[in-house]
């Protein structure tokens, strides 16, 4: 009732008749009614319509984790907790102090799915350039034409585009016979290490070897065998056509993309979205390209931030909210996160024909441009509210590495025409060269980190991907300098080979040091772990390619029997705990980048150029091919043109 009889007063007192009462009720709910209603009529843009009507995303309050050490026990790929992955937090937090607070929302339509996507790129801007008005690119690819849109890619229009077959003219086998020897053993690894995962591991992530079941981890929110997807290009390249076909008939039957969890935005890009593109563009198969396409949208509202710089961790379900890892400072996005998705975005795009994915990261370079850098440098911890740096930490290594790969790697998948990222990549390294690299008593070439001004003589294993990014960029630069970036190149592999004969196990530590005497080698305990990295691997590969210098190939020899004698267990490959303990302690945890990466590098290493050749392919940070993209020819009048 709006009127009630209050304690003490009679009803006269009230000044209002029963039928004047009445009356007024009728006014007051017509004027209510006509108030709220006019609501529906004000554009969208009108603060008062979305007060009231919009969907409310309250994002999650962050704590930061106080100290750098939290960081540490996160950084990209390490896995020292076992529980997952690339080694960032689980989503569910690792710090007692991290504070999150998520408002759920229920299931809801497709058509408000829509509006939401609409809402952010722009209802108008997203019409126009999709040609379909609510119509999303994963059902416009499955829709009645059977996926062949004329917006989407056309795979036989790929195909000759391309300068060399794929898998060259005898899948890469080399004529040396010591050298086919070795890449048949790296084969018989990889079979290996896949039997003894689809044993005891189908369908979970990854493989714990020694207790002989399955690890689901909760970076992907959801989603489940990350080992298999990682896998179906390294056994379709090695020939192991059974196991691919395994592999493939579960990625039809029993991948599922409907999940609700909450996922790492830049894992489930490096190691689901790049492992499905590759797949695609090696076989043709239209499962993957649906596939991916329906996961790529899922990624997108990870991008509604102020700035559009993504935020670390996305619910995949239909609420499609995001937020910051707890540990990050200030609530702060990840430079190697949110640089670490250009080369899977444009072949999003390139797939579906929808620009949205070119455009969220092409923002992220606008955003990067235009703030100022500390010596030319880029800091780790990035605001996605204020698009200013959080913190002046830099390193090539952890929370960094990928960025500066997907600079010079974007170019060179463009068909060296994006002189944006040429520009990007050459001025970074300039900054990198002038601020960290630095030489050693014993005249070892490394990359220090720094923290504000300060050196910190650290080199982890991470950062070791750099011989193998400089390498590959040496030609590009400007004349004068081509050499001495390929010689750089040359010097930083050399001093991750020396991490490695300078342990034990010849096999090399989590991070080394150069100050107190050390030189290339691991002081704390907690740096002398190995969990199967491909990043010291990965750069004799691409050194091999460019120099064709013996050493390379003997140096991977030496990892294959270092990974045989000490990682190699009854049921899988294990990381060790200790590289300078030759009694080893395992720490039951076979990575699916082990598979992908770490396998795949080494098989590359053992075979002709002309597998996968480096004209037309470029590997993502998971070691995912993805192909260079020639406009003049894939993209003559189609739909990404103007771009």
């Amino acid at each position: 009732m709006v009127f009630r009889k209050l304690p003490g007063v009679s009803a006269s007192a009230m000044g209002l008749r029963l039928s004047q009462k009445f009356v007024f009720l009728l006014f007051l709910s017509g004027l209510v009614t006509l108030c709220f209603g006019a609501l529906f009529f004000l554009p969208d843009s009108v603060r008062l319509k979305r007060m009231f009507l919009s969907k409310t995303e309250t994002q999650p309050v962050t704590v930061r984790s106080g100290s750098e050490n939290d960081a540490k026990e996160h950084l990209k790929k390490s896995n020292t907790e076992q529980d997952n992955l690339r080694g960032i937090t689980s989503a569910k937090g690792e710090t007692s102090t991290k504070v999150k607070t998520l408002s759920r929302r229920p299931s809801v339509t497709h058509e408000a799915t829509e509006a939401r996507l609409a809402a952010a790129v722009g209802k108008a801007a997203l019409e126009d350039l999709t040609g379909s008005k609510t119509e999303s690119a994963f059902e416009r690819a499955t829709s009645s034409n059977g996926g062949d849109n004329s917006d989407t890619l056309n795979y036989d229009q790929f195909k000759k585009c391309l300068t060399k077959p794929p898998l060259g003219r005898e899948s890469g086998k080399p004529s040396d016979p010591k050298t086919l020897q070795r890449r048949d053993k790296v084969k018989e690894m990889m079979k290996f290490a896949w039997d003894n995962y689809k044993l005891y591991a189908w369908g979970k992530n990854e493989l714990r070897p020694l207790t002989r079941n399955g690890h689901i981890g909760n970076m992907f929110g959801g989603l489940r065998g990350a080992s298999i997807i990682d896998s179906l290009d390294t056994l379709y390249i090695m020939g192991l056509m059974d196991e691919y076909n395994d592999a493939k008939e579960w990625v039809q039957t029993s991948l599922d993309l409907n999940t609700n969890g909450e996922a790492s935005l830049f894992e489930v890009n490096i190691r689901y979205v790049g492992g499905l593109l590759s797949a695609y563009y090696l076989t043709g198969e239209e499962m993957y390209k649906k596939k991916v396409m329906e996961l790529g949208e899922k990624l997108l509202p990870a991008f509604n931030t102020p700035t559009g710089i993504p935020r670390g961790v996305i619910n995949l379900g239909s609420s499609g909210t995001s937020w910051s890892w707890g540990w990050a400072s200030a609530g702060s996005s990840i430079l190697a996160e949110f640089g670490t998705l250009h080369l899977e975005f444009v072949h999003l795009s390139e797939l579906t024909g929808n620009p949205i994915y070119i455009e969220k990261v092409m923002n992220i370079r606008k955003v990067l441009n235009k703030i100022e850098k500390p010596h030319g440098l880029y800091p780790n911890f990035l605001s996605p509210v204020s698009g200013n740096w959080v913190q002046h930490h830099v390193s090539i290594g952890g929370l960094g590495d990928s960025f500066y790969e997907y600079l010079i790697k974007s170019y060179l998948m463009s068909d060296k025409t994006d002189e944006e990222a040429k520009k990007m990549y050459y001025s970074a390294l300039e900054a990198i060269e002038a601020n960290l690299v630095q030489k050693s008593p014993g005249g070892l070439t490394y990359m220090a980190e720094w923290r504000g001004g300060i050196l910190d003589h650290k080199m982890g294993h991470l950062a070791c991907f750099s011989g193998g990014m400089i390498g590959i960029g040496a030609d590009d630069g400007a004349p004068e300098k081509r050499q001495h970036y390929l010689d750089l190149a040359a010097e930083i592999t050399h001093t991750c080979h020396e991490s490695y004969t300078r342990s034990a196990t010849k096999l090399g530590p989590e991070a080394f040091r150069f100050d107190s005497g050390a030189e290339a080698t691991a002081i704390r305990l907690s740096d002398r772990y190995y969990i199967l990295r491909p990043e010291v691997i990965e750069s004799y590969m691409y050194m091999w390619r460019l120099t064709h210098d013996p050493k390379y190939r003997e140096w991977g020899w030496e990892a294959v029997e270092a990974l045989e004698q000490y990682c190699r267990v009854e049921s899988g490959f294990s990381g060790i705990r200790d590289v300078y303990a030759t009694m080893v302690g395992h720490d039951n945890m076979q990575q699916s980048f082990f598979l992908s990466e770490t396998l795949k590098y080494l098989y590359l290493l053992f075979s002709d150029d002309d597998l996968l050749p480096m004209e037309d392919w470029v590997f993502n940070t998971e070691a995912h091919p993805l192909p260079v993209v020639r406009k003049n020819c894939l993209l003559a009048g189609g739909p990404l043109d103007s771009l």
